[in-house]
């Protein structure tokens, strides 16, 4: 049996949890995120002090071979018109960990295009709200507040469990084909599909 090909778009907050947490599954996985590590992510995301200044797909790469000889292949680019049909197309399902309308949106197109199972994981600026929803269900918004996601240490466990959801529910699907859609708080997860 070949391995399944996972994309990981976006590794910060949510993205980089996930991937720890798919870390012993049989699969290929691909992560691409155009960002750079900062100070203020090693208190909230999978990323140490040594990765500073770093491009967040290539820090996670080598942190994940380093840890757990897990082979990742980082893209440090950002996905746009003009790469997504090309980073994204031959994978058998995508986690669209990103935090923007636009990336989101362009996603959902490719993937849809391609008939490309996609699970999408959010999280609220205030870091107490996420929904972990797949595409049939999912309809991107704009985002509001301040996006302090990543300021601070405060909300690590709530964005564990957000990425323990949404690791769950696609191994989940690779298993057995199942699809859930969840809205998940600190104190209650709820299935919605």
């Amino acid at each position: 049996m070949t391995q399944k090909k996972i994309i990981i778009v976006g590794v910060g907050a949510l993205g980089s949890h996930v991937l720890l947490n798919a870390r012993n599954w049989d699969a290929q996985f691909k992560v691409i995120d155009f960002d750079r590590v900062e100070q203020k992510n090693t208190q909230a995301q999978m990323h140490t002090k040594m990765s500073l200044r770093h491009n967040k797909a290539q820090a996670i790469q080598k942190a994940m071979q380093g840890m757990f000889g897990l082979k990742v292949e980082a893209v440090p680019h950002k996905l746009t018109d003009d790469n997504a049909e090309k980073l994204l197309a031959g994978a058998d399902l995508i986690l669209d960990c990103t935090d923007n309308i636009e990336a989101r949106r362009l996603i959902m197109r490719i993937s849809d295009f391609w008939k490309i199972p996609t699970l999408h994981g959010s999280l609220s600026a205030a870091g107490d709200f996420s929904r972990v929803m797949w595409t049939e269900h999912f309809e991107p918004d704009a985002e509001s507040g301040d996006g302090a996601t990543c300021e601070d240490g405060e909300q690590l466990p709530f964005f564990a469990l957000a990425a323990a959801h949404v690791a769950q529910e696609a191994q989940r699907f690779l298993k057995d084909g199942t699809k859930r859609s969840l809205q998940i708080t600190p104190t209650s997860v709820m299935r919605l599909y």
